[in-house]
């Protein structure tokens, strides 16, 4: 059962390409997880802060929305920049992704949170 207050999913920007990957390899990886030992998420309000902190001018991005029920354990809540920051430790089921939003970034390099975005808890 679900803490109330807790978000229902989180989500994670990447690359369309790498999330082709993984629909044939049947999971989603990101590098981090073999570099630093898990998959950085955001809570819906914070997906707008690591855009812009992390793919500012990016093009070709999606937004996984993941959901929180799907992760069970491998899903944690970490301090990280005076806030807590969902990371999943280990590879993200496709069962888990509720959703693939494209994340376009606008002509100055910044992002608009998809209106799809608006469906999920989070």
């Amino acid at each position: 059962m679900q803490a109330e207050g807790a978000p229902v999913h989180v989500f994670h920007i990447t690359p369309r390409s790498a999330f082709a990957a993984a629909l044939d390899n049947g999971a989603y990886e990101a590098d981090s997880l073999q570099s630093e030992g898990f998959i950085h998420c955001s809570t819906r309000a914070q997906v707008g802060r690591s855009a812009g902190r992390f793919y500012t001018g990016q093009s070709g991005l999606v937004l996984l929305c993941i959901s929180v029920a799907q992760l069970g354990r491998l899903l944690r809540f970490e301090a990280a920049d005076g806030d807590s920051f969902p990371h999943c430790y280990g590879s993200i089921p496709l069962d888990a992704i509720s959703a693939v939003l494209d994340f376009p970034c606008r002509v100055d390099g910044g992002f608009d949170l998809p209106e799809e975005l608006a469906v999920f808890g989070g």
